[in-house]
């Protein structure tokens, strides 16, 4: 399944869970699984295996024909132009000053990469750590960042860059005046 599928699939699990007023802790307790490993789909930081997936989407009273019905699969080129007018903004942790524009998404060596652009407003952090089950490369494009991963403290400023193991908790704080942004590739595991 291509990755795009699988983010389509987790912004769809968490808009209907939202729509039925449903909270992360009744969908968890519903399905019979931790609250945490929801949390990591609809933020796309985890794979869900199929049987949760189906679990999941009976826990929220969908029929799963009607969940997959406007699921598109993107074809594979060659090439491919993406204008920033039509990048998608999404959400994954409720951060504040965190605007997420997901640029594109493909299967590289079967290996599912997602390559978004994070606007980070003046002073933006979160109070949080988290993990994704994947390697991130960040590059600064402009303003100036602290980058925490495991214990350690980095500053990175336009020009600079990252590449960690996302299994390491991490969180980035904006420590500059103006908004900074980076272009960030998940490049995630099996």
């Amino acid at each position: 399944m291509a990755n795009e599928v699988i983010l389509q699939i987790s912004s769809k699990l968490k808009d209907y869970r939202k729509s039925k007023g449903i909270t992360i802790q009744q969908l968890a307790d519903r399905a019979q699984v931790s609250k945490g490993l929801i949390s990591q789909i609809e933020n796309n930081r985890t794979i869900p295996s199929l049987l949760v997936l189906i679990n999941l989407i009976r826990s929220l009273g969908v029929d799963l024909n009607d969940f997959f019905a406007d699921v598109e699969q993107a074809t594979e080129s060659k090439v491919v132009v993406k204008r920033s007018e039509d990048y998608q903004k999404f959400e994954k942790e409720q951060s504040k000053g965190f605007v997420y524009k997901r640029v594109m998404t493909r299967n590289i060596q079967s290996l599912p990469t997602d390559i978004v652009v994070l606007e980070l407003a003046p002073k933006a952090t979160r109070s949080f750590m988290v993990k994704t089950n994947a390697f991130e490369y960040k590059y600064i494009i402009s303003g100036n960042i602290e980058y925490t991963v495991g214990d350690q403290k980095y500053v990175l400023n336009t020009g600079d860059s990252i590449f960690f193991d996302a299994n390491l908790p991490h969180k980035p704080s904006n420590i500059g005046d103006t908004t900074a942004l980076m272009l960030v590739m998940y490049f995630f595991k099996e």
